[in-house]
């Protein structure tokens, strides 16, 4: 993209406890893909010149992953001293060595799966346009509980953001929070980040506190975005389960929105890497994964799972678990054990 960032930070050092497993939660899977990878594809969008993961729990696991999905990030390793801020010090830190850091920094997190990367592309455009030290990423939830506050002046300008867990009473009414995406001036960041320190309620670095420096500046901004499940992390399964079927709703409305015809989109799970043409038929209780590629006039189920299979035009593929053959087009499909 026209002035693409000198470099994006995903933090994915995090325990996620929450989620009660021994896998790292960035590397749940959500429609067949890691939600680390879901983040690393948003910013990848963008051609930042560098693209750095901050790892540290499971450290070797996320690794691996990254190494595997995105041979070209770089990987910072973040140290004993907690917070998001500090995380993101780490990350400045191995940047530095490539070389002079200058330019807009781009920073979001690993469990984020919905984030497209058109609205980082608009947050961009608003964060260079107005000449800002950063520019955040906000929207309006129904229960801001847990998020950050956006604070703004009676002019309405950005002029802090508060943790959940320091808000006065009269903070936890507002309803804009923070969605822990940024856009940084390279400069003001490093400076700005060395002066901070763990006096609040966690004792951790916050990377928030950036935003009232800049604010005192008169250069701090946001974009304030209207689809909030954009910005919805996941904490736990529940949460997970509750992305997944929003992802899965949104790629099957347009899937039917290009011609596709979905009997019951309530039971049918479709990947975004699958290629389905118009005038197909996907029946009640499907699944349909990887590189799965279904032809004009061709009808899938009911009951039916699919992995990297061909269904030519025309052809049916009925209560079938079938991986990596091809279905001739006019052929029909029928069975009931796995093949």
């Amino acid at each position: 993209m026209e002035n693409a960032p000198a470099a994006a930070i995903i933090l994915a050092a995090g325990k996620g406890t929450r989620m009660k497993s021994a896998r790292p939660k960035v590397l749940h899977p959500l429609a067949g893909k890691a939600l680390l990878g879901h983040a690393i594809d948003a910013v990848a969008a963008l051609k930042p010149q560098a693209l750095c993961v901050v790892i540290r729990h499971e450290r070797e696991a996320v690794a691996q992953y990254v190494n595997s999905y995105c041979p070209q990030a770089i990987l910072a390793d973040q140290d004993e001293i907690p917070g998001t801020g500090r995380a993101v010090q780490c990350a400045l830190e191995k940047l530095a060595e490539q070389g002079q850091l200058s330019g807009t920094v781009v920073i979001t997190s690993g469990d984020v799966p919905l984030l497209e990367s058109s609205t980082l592309e608009k947050m961009l455009q608003t964060h260079q346009g107005a000449g800002n030290q950063v520019t955040v990423l906000t929207t309006q939830v129904p229960d801001p509980s847990g998020y950050g506050r956006v604070i703004r002046s009676e002019t309405g300008a950005v002029s802090a953001i508060v943790e959940d867990r320091d808000c006065q009473e009269t903070q936890r009414q507002i309803r804009e929070i923070n969605a822990g995406i940024y856009a940084f001036d390279a400069q003001f960041l490093i400076q700005a980040l060395s002066g901070l320190g763990t006096d609040n309620d966690q004792g951790e670095v916050y990377l928030t506190d950036t935003i009232a420096i800049a604010a005192g500046n008169g250069r701090a901004g946001a974009y304030l975005l209207d689809d909030y499940m954009q910005a919805e992390g996941c904490n736990d399964r529940v949460q997970l389960a509750g992305l997944h079927r929003e992802y899965n709703r949104r790629i099957l409305n347009q899937l039917m929105k290009d011609g596709v015809s979905i009997i019951d989109p309530e039971t049918t799970w479709i990947e975004k890497s699958v290629t389905i043409a118009a005038d197909a038929v996907i029946l009640p209780g499907c699944d349909l994964h990887g590189n799965t590629a279904i032809g004009a006039g061709a009808e899938v189920g009911p009951f039916t799972s699919l992995r990297d299979v061909k269904v030519g035009e025309g052809a049916r593929a009925r209560r079938c678990d079938l991986q990596a053959v091809n279905l001739a087009s006019d052929s029909n499909h029928c069975c009931e054990t796995n093949l």
